[in-house]
């Protein structure tokens, strides 16, 4: 088998293949309480939460999980202190270009969505770099939100449309869900199945508004840098004895 082949590996005890989600979300909380309880500094917390995702992103692929999408920097985080948002770019920047050439090899698709004008010069490069090398890479797409927000998403998405209908490139009763989600920042992405959020906090926090309509939602107490493959299988266990209804009965 080539590296551009998906070998899956066998499932935990108790999950079954056709029951797993297509598509998962996490908003990865608790990086700083991890980093105090160890009495370390909240950067520290950051760089271990980075190994907690490339393992999540390595479980995902091995299980056959068509889709990741992760909260990796809201348009709230800019609030932080300057020093722990510029150790955040560096990080990123960092990371994108020590993996690339891993991701291109195990056939992992890289997507970033949010509002990326507003981040650092190079790190817009390196994630243009990053998103071309990997356009049609197919094992997984691995989506990370930064500097993302659900309703500035959806405003962005209202303005773009509006244009539109000022040109007179769109009719009012040509605005259907199949219109307004093309011009989401996640266009082309499927809404995810299941949304995990770490550290027992019980919001989305600004997170996938519109296609966490009928997402089912896993909240665990365990801290970020602690989440690893048991959570993961805990997750999809509970997401597997759910019913999705849609709305229906």
């Amino acid at each position: 088998m080539t590296a551009q082949q998906t070998q899956l590996q066998d499932l935990p005890p108790g999950l079954k293949r056709e029951l797993l989600p297509k598509h998962v979300a996490v908003i990865m909380d608790g990086n700083g309480r991890w980093a105090k309880r160890q009495g370390l500094p909240r950067i520290m917390g950051h760089k271990r939460g980075v190994d907690a995702l490339k393992d999540l992103l390595r479980c995902c692929k091995d299980w056959g999980i068509q889709a990741l999408t992760a909260y990796a920097f809201s348009t709230e985080n800019w609030k932080r202190p300057q020093e722990e948002v510029d150790f955040l770019m560096t990080l990123f920047q960092r990371v994108l270009r020590q993996e690339l050439r891993e991701m291109v090899e195990e056939n992992v698709q890289i997507q970033f969505v949010g509002n990326l004008n507003a981040l650092p010069r190079s790190l817009q490069e390196e994630i243009s770099r990053s998103m071309a090398e990997t356009k049609d890479n197919r094992s997984i797409r691995f989506t990370v939100a930064t500097n993302y927000g659900g309703r500035q998403e959806i405003l962005q998405a209202c303005r773009a449309i509006a244009q539109k209908v000022q040109q007179g490139l769109l009719q009012p009763d040509e605005i259907d869900e199949a219109v307004f989600e093309r011009h989401l920042y996640t266009a082309g992405i499927a809404d995810p199945d299941l949304l995990i959020r770490t550290s027992g906090e019980m919001r989305l926090s600004n997170f996938l508004l519109w296609q966490m309509a009928y997402g089912e939602m896993y909240i665990t107490d365990t801290l970020w840098p602690d989440f690893d493959r048991v959570e993961f299988s805990r997750a999809l266990s509970a997401y597997q004895q759910r019913e999705r209804r849609y709305g229906g009965v």
